[in-house]
């Protein structure tokens, strides 16, 4: 059995070489048109090639994202709109999916351990929201991007952490429970912490509505991840009224009438503020979210009776899916740009996140934190919510241009901080803790196929 497992991995490794030489071969001989399609299927094959590879499985994702970046790049207009409607109008809705698997994730415990580690996530959250957004504003001056694009390198740097920083602390030996909770508290703050910084730091490059992003992220991030915690509850929780068909059938029913009921009685927008709104949109969103993983849990658990973490293996795939597409869609409108300050956005993301890791691990260390807690610092303050940026961009600023940076970023980060955790992976610390989550005590194996 395992060697016809890897028979499949080995050929689509040679597959993906003799693709990618085919493509070179073609641009040499000039047939710049037709290199798409051996382009984008060495990437494909590459990235199933780490999928099944256990050393290079936390390569996978970036692989399937410079995969779409190619068909973007050679097919733009495939991105663009499906039957005459804009593909622009998903990447709301996918980045509301990917905030309710954060939320899946999460429970109040992560918010209230605060308490039990004040100093560490004071230390942690400062320098998340001083480091990175200065050092984007400064990295954007001294490019001389054009403003729209200099506002997408400072909204990045304004972003909270994302849950890829909590794996990166896990495989680093970092504490995980105070990359959790900084990640919890950050993405809290960010609606109003973002704008603020954005107002201040990008209102000079373009004009900024901070109460209209405010509402945003309220509408994006923080609805989907309360869902997300009220399904946490549904699908984790011992009582047993979590594990009853009936149960289960009744929150299920409840939860589709209550979606119905807003969509036909409550208004698009539920409060307004100016030019600014709160849509139903996230709370639809939610709702929906909470009835389907409740439906499968019933279908799965209890009707089927093959119980398991089928939810910590399909969310991180739906995530990386949803990442994928949002960046394939925004590089299809910024696909000229692109091909004009594409290099000098890259150079900049790896000195964005370069410095974020250093200064971060620096400083904690010169506050005399732990080293687990140091590494984990590094990685919540190098590691920004790329999607977050990414649909405020194209959602409040109107920008495609100003997606471009998250674009980049994003799928750097992952790059960088696999090998900074690859490394500190070798160099183990005496005050690494287990790592404590809402289902238990998540084993290796378990968070790798997360990553």
């Amino acid at each position: 059995m395992p060697k016809t497992s890897r028979t499949p991995s080995k050929s689509l490794a040679w597959l993906s070489l003799l693709l990618a030489a085919l493509a070179v071969v073609m641009l040499l001989l000039g047939y710049r048109a037709e290199v798409g399609p051996f382009a984008i299927g060495s990437l494909t094959c590459l990235a199933l090639f780490c999928m099944g590879h256990p050393s290079l499985k936390s390569y996978a994702f970036t692989v399937w994202v410079f995969a779409f970046v190619a068909g973007s790049m050679f097919y733009p207009v495939a991105f663009m709109t499906w039957g005459g409607w804009d593909l622009g109008k998903l990447i709301v809705p996918l980045i509301q999916i990917i905030m309710f698997g954060m939320g899946t994730t999460l429970s109040l415990a992560d918010f209230t351990r605060v308490l039990k580690m004040p100093w560490p996530v004071f230390i942690g959250f400062f320098l998340q929201f001083m480091i990175m957004p200065l050092v984007g504003f400064m990295l954007a001056k001294a490019f001389g991007f054009t403003n729209e694009i200099a506002a997408g390198v400072v909204l990045i740097g304004c972003c909270p952490s994302g849950v890829a920083s909590n794996v990166m602390a896990y495989l680093a030996g970092g504490d995980v429970a105070l990359s959790v909770t900084i990640t919890s508290l950050t993405t809290l703050a960010s609606p109003f912490l973002t704008p603020l910084l954005m107002d201040k730091l990008a209102g000079q490059f373009i004009e900024v509505n901070p109460l209209k992003m405010m509402f945003e992220i309220i509408n994006m991030i923080i609805v989907p991840i309360a869902a997300g915690l009220i399904a946490n509850r549904i699908l984790f929780s011992r009582r047993p009224v979590f594990q009853q068909g009936k149960a289960l059938t009744l929150m299920v029913g409840a939860g589709l009438l209550l979606l119905a009921g807003i969509v036909a009685f409550t208004p698009v927008v539920v409060y307004r503020y100016g030019d600014a709104s709160l849509q139903r949109a996230g709370f639809i969103v939610g709702l929906s979210l909470i009835a389907g993983v409740t439906t499968v849990k019933l279908v799965v658990n209890v009707w089927l009776k093959r119980p398991g973490n089928w939810m910590d293996k399909a969310l991180p795939l739906v995530s990386m899916a949803a990442i994928c597409c949002i960046i394939a869609v925004i590089t299809a409108r910024s696909r000229n740009d692109l091909l004009t300050v594409g290099p000098w956005l890259i150079g900049s993301s790896m000195i964005h996140n370069f410095l974020g890791y250093l200064m971060a691990y620096w400083l904690a260390r010169a506050i005399r934190l732990k080293e687990s807690a140091c590494r984990t610092v590094a990685f919540e303050v190098g590691m920004q919510n790329g999607g977050m940026a990414s649909a405020l961009a194209m959602n409040v600023l109107k920008s495609p241009q100003a997606a471009l940076a998250s674009a980049i970023f994003g799928p750097w980060q992952n790059i960088s901080g696999s090998i900074l955790a690859t490394y500190w992976h070798r160099k183990p610390v005496k005050d690494a803790r287990p790592v404590e989550t809402t289902s238990g005590i998540l084993e290796k194996g378990e968070l790798n196929e997360s990553a």
